[in-house]
């Protein structure tokens, strides 16, 4: 049997609309939403939540309007009906409002605006309904052909949707719960999407193939719905309740459900092989569709037995949902524009043809780079090699957006000015004969050679990346010894702050080779050994295998991350049988291994006195002023956590982790009742948390360190005044604050008095590596022998750049010890407290006859003091443990008249 032919676009009767030609609401949003992708993936790096944006413009822009026309598009066939001006119209509202809504959710997330993004999610899913509502309607008054059925996946879909939407809305909110996510996604991607997807290519398919449609395609197609519809929901609930059991039945369903319909798909491409690009690009995202699922499923199950939990699903998602955007959505999307924008804009046969020839330039080429880039992605691979594949696929896939541009142009001509022309003219510009229908036996060597170009590009550039990253494939720094020597081979995982095995015993002689995987949920782990060679950092999931070399006595390994080593992730290699014969001959005690150098501290001869170097600008001390309100008020900020090089002293720089480029971080400032939604994005290079002291709840979900890449929403209400110290929370903690990650939250009490001036004073430690630019030196910090201890994190600053004040003047200075190790006991020189507020309690209050000298504050703690000063001069401020007052706590109070 016959697929149905699409709406054709005849002479009609005054109330019918034609379902050809250019329909500028219908045709326009895809390409600016297209664009939209392309532009955030030049500027990603500029972009708050660039991965997030990325997949949000394609499937909720271009992927979610395209659903919205061609499901309508493709009723008119399936009913034997005809599109009405009316019909049309209505059209028109539900397409404004479903585009309208996805652009309030994109922005509401963006600016942290909830009520936006509710507002958003409302319009979207009002737009859905009604356009499942029509096509359910119009369902009932039609006479449907023998593929009729098949609209009823449009239907289910469209009441899939809103579920899945509103849980979008609500973790715009507060995305805190994993399992949450993943349900969103399940629902969206496998059954907003999946689901159109599957219905349509019942008949689409076989028709882009120019073939019949298989004898049994309809009645597989009524029987795929309901098991796809049931898995879809049984595996989101699963996902929701983080019940891994039904999560994987759900999954295993809707394989066994698009089993059903592929049949029919393949018995299709077996009379008729895909060779148009549309042909391709769909099949190729179909393979993506079906293996991403079954991807997740043996992710689950694998977590499920090792007793790893929810967390690895979520981790194995992070990594397969870019794969279903870019392999499945994007794939399917294009394949099926480059049809049907042809079909739609009409003219005839001879303008058809001549539209599809240009859509269809390079076809084969692009599709053999596109996709080999995804495999690409898809491996081990270094970073270097990653972005080099995505740009590769970048490129094959953006491709489309000029050719549809040409296309839609010369189809156009075609129209106008005479189709034989114009048909030959672009058959001459593309390089190609002048043809009618495609010839598969003319075609077949042409695109052939483009797939191997296309395979070619790929291989060659991956060659050429790793040649530039030889150790990205794995060849190491060079390993030592005999070739030919007899390898062992060892497994080893890296989680936990340890190795498992963390003893290996090789026979002497005998090179070793290891196999390392980061099983951890989080944290980026590597293995280096004493003889120099050095793996590379791998993420959670991440592989690598390390060739060690030839091993004739004892060698030692550790993980190069800051503080991981002293928290006790090491390894031993022994010879086995013998005894411990010292470091094998390859040993090279010089050997640097960057920020965890072992070597002597870098902070002899550091003047603390000289001039701050190029481009200082000191810490802004001043504490932000609040607004007026009637009431708590929310707070929205977002914490970006980057690796950076930062001056800390006069000609001394560190590579610091930083929230939002300074150590400390940005002071927050609010009073009580006030809810702050705080989103944590890891741009560094290793896993990061926050903790804020400022609120009360419980830590497992918002506090959780996250990957780079990653981010998560931590909302909390401060319900108590005081200054509030905020840091990393990730172990070894005392790494992360000492190397830059904390800062303060002040939460004023509701009687607190205003002042003519308010400063924030958080003192830090650091402990310098052994060069200029380096990190954290652990050891040091073990034995709490810090370099400098500062105030806003660079030592002086404030004698380079006095803070201010006039005679007479209400000075308060709040005053927090981020620690992680030293108390302090902060004292104005030549000044004496009137009032002393020290963690939550007055100690003394504007007293007119007794005073303070100082206020003490354990790691952790804060605090202000306030006081006049009687005379103009210049009042230095010093923490009174002096030997850190002489490490750098230290500043001036400059008084004027």
């Amino acid at each position: 049997m016959s697929a149905p032919k699409l709406p054709a676009g005849p002479k009609r009767p005054d109330d019918k609309a034609p379902n050809r030609g250019f329909w500028a609401l219908r045709d326009i949003p895809t390409l600016v939403w297209l664009l939209l992708v392309v532009a955030a993936v030049l500027a990603h790096q500029a972009l708050p939540e660039p991965r997030w944006l990325m997949i949000h413009l394609l499937l909720l822009g271009a992927v979610t309007h395209a659903i919205m026309v061609w499901s309508q598009y493709f009723s008119y066939a399936l009913l034997r009906s005809s599109p009405t001006v009316a019909g049309r119209r209505l059209q028109s509202w539900r397409l404004a409002l479903s585009n309208g809504g996805a652009v309030l959710v994109i922005a509401g997330v963006l600016s942290s605006v909830w009520a936006l993004t509710l507002v958003g999610a409302a319009s979207l899913i009002a737009g859905v309904i009604w356009h499942g509502a029509s096509l359910y309607a119009r369902s009932r008054k039609s006479l449907p052909g023998r593929f009729g059925r098949t609209i009823r996946y449009y239907i289910a879909a469209a009441a899939i949707l809103p579920i899945g939407a509103g849980l979008g809305a609500w973790l715009a909110h507060d995305n805190s719960s994993a399992n949450l996510v993943l349900a969103h996604a399940l629902l969206n991607v496998l059954g907003w999407i999946g689901l159109t997807v599957a219905g349509t290519l019942v008949t689409l398919w076989p028709t882009i193939l120019r073939t019949r449609a298989d004898d049994h395609a309809a009645v597989g197609a009524a029987r795929a719905l309901p098991v796809l519809g049931i898995a879809v929901l049984v595996a989101a609930a699963g996902a929701a309740a983080a019940f891994l059991p039904a999560l994987v039945i759900g999954l295993i369903g809707y394989v066994v459900g698009l089993s059903i319909i592929g049949v029919s798909l393949w018995r299709a491409a077996r009379q008729a092989p895909p060779r148009s690009f549309s042909a391709l690009s769909i099949g190729m995202g179909v393979l993506w569709w079906i293996g991403c699922v079954i991807w997740l499923i043996v992710a689950t199950i694998i977590a499920f037995h090792s007793g790893t939990g929810f967390d690895a699903v979520q981790d194995a998602v992070d990594q397969i949902v870019p794969f279903l955007a870019a392999g499945f959505a994007a794939q399917v999307l294009l394949g099926a524009l480059s049809y049907l924008i042809p079909v739609v804009l009409g003219g005839g046969p001879s303008p058809v043809r001549v539209g599809t020839t240009v859509f269809d330039r390079g076809g084969a080429l692009r599709i053999a780079v596109a996709n080999a880039s995804l495999v690409v992605c898809a491996l081990p691979v270094s970073s270097l090699m990653r972005v080099v594949a995505s740009l590769l696929y970048f490129i094959a896939m953006a491709s489309f957006l000029v050719l549809m541009l040409l296309g839609m142009r010369a189809q156009g001509a075609a129209k106008r000015s005479g189709a034989a022309l114009a048909e030959t003219k672009a058959g001459i510009a593309s390089g190609e004969r002048p043809h009618g229908p495609i010839t598969p036996e003319g075609d077949k060597p042409h695109r052939a050679g483009q797939a191997v170009a296309g395979l070619l590009a790929v291989v060659l550039a991956v060659a050429v990346t790793a040649a530039m990253d030889p150790i990205s494939l794995g060849w190491g720094s060079a390993a030592a010894g005999d070739a030919n020597a007899p390898v062992k081979v060892v497994q080893v995982e890296a989680t936990s702050y340890k190795y498992t095995p963390n003893v290996i015993e090789v026979p002497a002689g005998t090179r070793l080779k290891i196999e390392l995987t980061n099983v951890d949920t989080s944290m980026v782990h590597d293995l280096v050994f004493s003889n120099g060679v050095a793996g590379h950092r791998l993420s959670p999931g991440e592989s690598e295998t390390i060739d060690v070399g030839v091993i004739s006595g004892d060698l030692d390994g550790w993980c190069s991350i800051i503080g991981h080593k002293q928290a006790g992730m090491t390894m031993t290699v022994k010879v086995a049988g013998a005894a411990a014969s010292g470091p094998s001959p390859s040993a090279s005690p010089t050997h640097d291994m960057g920020d965890m150098d072992m070597g002597g501290a870098a902070s002899g001869g550091i003047d603390l006195s000289a001039s701050p170097g190029e481009g200082f600008e000191p810490y802004n001390a001043t504490l932000p002023a609040l607004e007026k309100s009637d009431g708590p008020v929310t707070r929205r900020v977002t914490m970006t956590v980057t690796d950076k090089k930062i001056e800390v002293a006069p000609g001394v720089t560190q590579t610091l982790w930083v929230y939002n480029g300074t150590a400390p971080g940005p002071v927050l400032h609010g009073r009580v009742g006030d809810t702050f939604v705080v989103t944590l994005v890891n741009d560094g290079d290793m896993g990061h948390s926050i903790d804020f002291h400022a609120g009360s709840l419980a830590p497992d979900e918002p506090m959780r360190t996250i990957a780079p890449g990653e981010s998560l929403t931590y909302t909390f209400t401060a319900n108590r005044s005081g200054i509030w110290m905020y840091h990393c929370s990730t172990m070894p903690m005392t790494a992360h604050i000492a190397n830059g990650m904390y800062g303060a939250v002040v939460i004023e009490p509701a009687d607190l008095p205003a002042v003519d001036e308010s400063y924030v004073l958080v003192q830090g430690e650091y402990y310098l590596g052994s060069h200029d630019g380096g990190s954290v030196d652990a050891d040091k910090l073990a034995a709490d022998e810090p370099d400098l201890v500062v105030f806003n994190g660079y030592a002086n600053q404030y004698d380079h750049a006095p803070l201010t004040a006039a005679v007479g003047d209400r000075v308060r200075v709040w005053v927090l010890d981020a620690g992680p190790n030293r108390a302090t006991s902060f004292h104005i020189v030549g000044g004496q407290f009137d009032t002393v507020w020290s963690e939550g309690r007055y100690l003394v209050r504007r007293s007119a006859d007794t005073g303070s000298q100082a206020l003490g504050l354990m790691p952790a703690q804060g605090g202000f003091v306030e006081l006049t000063f009687p005379e103009a001069g210049h009042y230095p401020f010093v923490s009174h443990f002096m030997i850190d007052a002489e490490r750098g706590a230290h500043g001036i109070l400059e008084v004027t008249k």
